[in-house]
């Protein structure tokens, strides 16, 4: 009976837990072209059953970049995805923002991330992005933070890749013990 209810409270938790995208696009910020990664995550985030998630858009720069990762975290955002900044323009600044945040990496992840959408978009490889724990004591509990290419595939693809792992992240998160 106790186990059955820490299934159904595990499972609450995770389904609850705030998540925030944010789309980062000089174009979308500026108002010159509708954000549709953005919804593209939503959609297959709901689909997963995660209902309680925050949408931003940002213009690409480190600066604000990183003020957005670091206001989603400390608002209670305990998965963070960005969507958008990993290429290797010079405006794609979206890992630099991120990485003074994280405090553990996460490689795995990326790596994951890269690995599933290279036989269809074989540039996929050329992401430099990044996943990690961003962990800020007295500013609220730890968050994942992933960077995600920028295009609706993308998005679709790295919530299909991180949704499994979003209930042992969270669990991990709230100290945790690893699953036998």
């Amino acid at each position: 009976m106790q186990e059955a209810s820490l299934e159904r409270q595990a499972s609450n938790q995770e389904q609850h837990a705030t998540i925030a995208v944010i789309t980062v696009s000089d174009r979308s910020a500026r108002g010159e072209r509708e954000d549709i990664s953005g919804p593209a995550a939503l959609e297959a985030l709901a689909r997963h059953g995660y209902t309680t998630v925050t949408l931003t858009v940002v213009a690409d720069g480190a600066t604000v970049v990183r003020d957005a990762i670091a206001h989603a975290a400390d608002a209670g955002a305990r998965i963070i995805l960005t969507l958008g900044g990993t290429g290797l323009s010079p405006r794609d600044e979206t890992p630099e923002a991120t990485w003074p945040l994280i405090t553990r990496e996460l490689p795995g992840i990326a790596e994951a991330l890269r690995a599933t959408a290279r036989d269809r978009v074989p540039t996929a490889v050329l992401s430099r992005g990044l996943a990690g724990i961003i962990d800020r004591p007295g500013r609220g509990a730890p968050s994942l933070v992933v960077n995600l290419a920028g295009s609706p595939g993308a998005a679709r693809d790295g919530v299909s890749v991180l949704a499994p792992l979003i209930p042992h992240v969270l669990d991990q998160l709230h100290g945790g013990d690893h699953a036998s």
